[in-house]
């Protein structure tokens, strides 16, 4: 009687955790890369489909499925992604980023370097700079007008 309660029990427990737990999105290795070098996953869609670093030099290679438009928070600045991304990064810097793009003042800018802080994450453009609170990047964002492959 002691074993068929107990496996019953397990049973519940995990069906429970399954169905109440939210959906975490898997993380790539680009994602996990950006954790370890102190930035939030949120700095790259979840379009990823292959990723290369130079743990040497810092270089990186991101490769994402199409190109990717998203609306950046707090502002709502939009923000484009192309197919592929470069750049070089180490602890709490990435620069000579390739391949990404912001609205502003009525015209696209391409995004040359990030900095992070631990609390706030600064954008270049150039030689100018602007800073978010780093938790508006916690999740990687979806692509928009794009339909989910969940």
């Amino acid at each position: 009687m002691a074993k068929p309660l107990f496996i019953f029990t397990i049973t519940v427990c995990i069906l429970f955790n399954v169905t109440v737990s939210p959906q975490s999105p898997t993380l790539t290795a680009a994602h996990t890369e950006l954790i370890k070098y102190g930035f939030p996953v949120g700095l790259l869609p979840t379009n990823i489909l292959s990723y290369n670093l130079n743990h040497t030099s810092g270089d990186f290679v991101v490769k994402l499925g199409d190109t990717c438009r998203i609306t950046l928070p707090p502002d709502n600045y939009r923000a484009t992604y192309s197919k592929t991304i470069t750049g070089k990064i180490v602890e709490n810097r990435i620069a000579e980023v390739d391949g990404i793009g912001v609205r502003a003042f009525f015209r696209w800018w391409g995004i040359t370097g990030i900095r992070s802080n631990g609390q706030d994450l600064t954008f270049e453009v150039g030689y100018i700079t602007k800073s978010f609170p780093s938790k508006n990047f916690d999740q990687s964002p979806e692509c928009e007008g794009q339909r989910s492959s969940s």
